[in-house]
């Protein structure tokens, strides 16, 4: 009893000293966001008045103020996670973010900071200067508990007490809540060594279910951008998901990381403007993810870019001829000056109306020069003039190729050349009215890259001029801060990139997402193995620096358009220039689930079986099936037993009788992980984990799929518990779990 007595006396005495520490930085936090407050008030009291740039500088600091806020804000649950005591007699606490003191004492530590780093990799073989490694569990500003890890016993002061049940089992059993959380207090070894890795090149992350392969990916994202601020502040990171629904799982995760600017989007958002709200069978969207689409989209456009016979252009009382050698002429130098295509036809109308201008002004009789513009004005408002040039080189936009060619199925055989079969052509007809399908955002995005912008004039113009605008703005704001304004919290690029026309520049988030043709400096793609050949052509474009961090599991492959090896997916856009790195240890599914979703995607395909995982938690009983003849009132009991354990509970069907089982449970409306259920089918649930998995009829899942991919990531969904419902008999593999 007296050790008890003891241990529990050593534990509150650490929780006291934790919690006076916390409380610290805690403070400090307020100081610095009733500083940021003040500031931003201050900026906002100073009104709308004054010069353009006094009001462009006002903008500009109210924007950094309120960015600055909404980070403090961000970072206020678990501030303070570890503590590290060195060899040398030093403490070093790990947080969110760094902190320091008024006078630039370091309070905290970003766990980003090469200082944090032996708090992730250090070990009792190599303890990297570490005598005790202490994690610290909290609960908004309260210390609930610390773990101590005891690196080398020689350099304990006796006076230092241990305590700790251990910090990753506690956090891997806590009840999910909807919405993904953050690893950064608990990373492991072999997940540090990834988000660390250096930002150039092509990573690829290949984990099995539960190996953190996706927090790895934000924590990565979050990472490179305290390592590498001054090149992707300006540049981004995109972050693309493979559902809408995974998206708002991992909204939280990034910005309690203290990163605001990330760009998440699907590939079906990845075109600004065009809205993809239809959907199609797998096997056209097969088809429509492969590669020959880059040179049936490109013969496409060269087909708007026609050489008419000889013709008669009928200009008010007189006529001009249309000749092809000068049609051919003007085809010439447009390609020659320009890379897209309505920029060229700028410069061939221009050839045009010049050539046909020579010949109008011999047919009125001569012409004074300073007269010259209006024949060229009249030249191109004539009716025949307008008509034909259109027909020589006819303005595009994206969406309307990609309409027609499906519209018109005898524009997409001419375009194909031989590149689709007679089935393939018959599959993509449909009519001109329908709505834009994902696949299809993909090669608008390829015509968009050959066609140009639409506005290619003024495009061209604007582009200038905001390179000279943005010179400009980065010498204002130098000499702004060389006047001491900003607090020393931003640098001369920061601001400059606030600075606007008029009003608040938009953040680089904002314009990224604005514009189609933005090249960001890191790439992270979630559940990649899912994308088809044109997805990854899409990427690329948008990394022409190849940082990209790939995250996924070819076991999970579910898409006709995805690979089952990364080979198949890189070696030929990437030349091989890629490297792999794989995740091992499953930390989320317990091992009879795991062997059981092992065992059965196994033997739908002998050929390809999962990459093996160790599962970290052993839990023999958490499989249960479920035989029945009456499905939705099993699968209600199922429900209402997994709600009672508490948790989140999910039910997974097959994607066809998805609505059905959701209206038979009540579930209304579009999924919301954060209510008491939702109702998924294989491919919505990708990348999401819930305490409680209610799978139903596995056979109508193998079934509708195209591999053993999609049976495989419904079951591993579940922290605890797995339940079965069939009235079908099982797929094969089931037996290990009957027996």
């Amino acid at each position: 009893m007296p050790d008890d007595q003891e241990a529990t006396s050593a534990l509150e005495r650490a929780l006291a000293h934790e919690q006076r520490y916390v409380d610290t930085v805690y403070h400090r936090i307020d100081e610095l966001r009733d500083d940021a407050r003040r500031r931003l008030r201050s900026v906002q009291r100073a009104g709308a008045s004054g010069t353009h740039q006094n009001r462009s500088e006002r903008d500009a600091f109210a924007t950094l103020y309120a960015d600055r806020l909404a980070q403090l804000d961000a970072v206020e649950e678990r501030l303070v996670f570890g503590r590290l005591d060195l060899d040398d007699g030093a403490r070093r606490y790990v947080g969110r973010i760094g902190v320091s003191d008024a006078e630039q004492v370091p309070l905290l530590t970003d766990w980003r900071a090469p200082a944090a780093r032996p708090f992730y990799q250090a070990t009792a073989a190599s303890p990297e200067g570490v005598v005790l490694r202490r994690h610290l569990q909290t609960r908004g500003r309260r210390v609930i508990s610390v773990e101590d890890d005891l690196l080398d016993a020689d350099g304990l002061d006796d006076a230092t007490p241990l305590a700790g049940e251990g910090a990753l089992m506690s956090a891997l059993l806590a009840h999910r809540t909807g919405r993904m959380g953050d690893i950064v207090a608990t990373i492991q070894a072999e997940q540090d060594a990834v988000i660390r890795s250096e930002a150039d090149g092509i990573l690829v992350v290949q984990g099995g279910p539960g190996t953190g392969k996706t927090a790895v990916a934000l924590h990565r994202a979050a990472y490179l951008l305290y390592a590498n601020r001054e090149v992707l502040e300006r540049s981004g990171v995109l972050l693309i998901g493979p559902s809408r629904v995974f998206l708002r799982y991992i909204e939280a995760v990034l910005p309690s990381l203290g990163e605001t600017g990330v760009v998440s989007l699907t590939l079906a958002d990845l075109v600004p403007g065009v809205s993809a709200t239809g959907s199609e069978p797998d096997e056209v969207a097969e088809i429509k993810g492969r590669a020959v689409w880059s040179r049936i989209i490109a013969r496409a456009v060269r087909a708007k870019e026609r050489v008419l016979p000889a013709r008669d252009l009928k200009v008010g009382s007189h006529t001009v001829r249309l000749l092809p050698s000068d049609v051919r002429e003007g085809h010439a130098r447009a390609r020659r000056a320009h890379r897209t295509h309505n920029e060229g036809r700028v410069t061939f109308v221009r050839h045009m109306l010049t050539v046909l201008a020579r010949q109008y002004a011999e047919a009125l009789g001569g012409v004074d020069p300073d007269e010259r513009a209006d024949l060229v004005e009249e030249l191109r408002t004539a009716r025949d003039v307008r008509v034909a040039l259109n027909l020589c080189w006819m303005p595009l936009t994206a969406t309307g190729l990609v309409t027609e060619l499906f519209a018109k199925p005898h524009r997409l055989a001419e375009a194909a050349r031989g590149d689709l079969t007679p089935a393939d052509l018959r599959l993509l007809e449909r009519p001109a009215d329908a709505p834009l399908t994902p696949a299809d955002v993909l090669l608008v995005d390829e015509a968009a890259e050959l066609i140009g912008p639409e506005d290619a004039a003024e495009r061209s113009r604007a582009r200038q001029e905001a390179e000279a605008q943005r010179r400009s703005e980065l010498e204002y704001a130098q000499q702004v801060l060389g006047e001491g304004l900003g607090g020393g919290l931003v640098t001369a690029e920061q601001l400059a990139a606030r600075f606007a026309e008029s009003g608040p520049h938009l953040t680089t988030a904002e314009r990224a997402l604005a514009d189609r043709g933005w090249t960001y400096g890191h790439v992270v793609v979630d559940e990649a193995q899912e994308l088809s050949e044109m997805a990854w052509r899409a990427l690329l474009r948008r990394n022409p620096r190849r940082s990209m961090t790939i995250v996924g599991d070819v076991a999970q492959t579910s898409a006709r358009a995805g690979v089952r090896r990364w080979e198949d997916a890189l070696d030929g856009p990437l030349r091989g220039d890629w490297r792999l790195v794989e995740l091992t240890i499953n930390y989320r599914t317990p091992r009879s689930v795991m062997d059981l979703a092992v065992a059965v995607a196994t033997a739908a395909d002998p050929d390809r079986p999962p990459s093996p995982v160790r599962s970290a938690r052993d839990e023999p009983d958490a499989v249960r099936l479920l035989p029945t003849d009456d499905v939705v009132a099993t699968v209600r009991e199922a429900v209402e037993r997994a709600q009672a354990a508490g948790g989140t509970v999910a039910v997974v069907t097959a994607r066809a009788s998805r609505a059905e089982m959701a209206a038979a449970l009540g579930v209304e409306g579009e999924a919301d992980l954060t209510a008491p259920l939702v109702v998924l089918d294989p491919e919505r649930v990708k990348g999401l984990e819930f305490d409680h998995v209610v799978l139903v009829e596995p056979a109508a899942i193998a079934e509708a799929a195209t591999g053993a991919g999609d049976l495989y990531v419904a079951m591993t969904r579940p922290t605890r518990h797995l339940d079965v419902v069939h009235s079908r008999p099982l797929p094969a593999g089931f037996e290990q779990a009957e027996g």
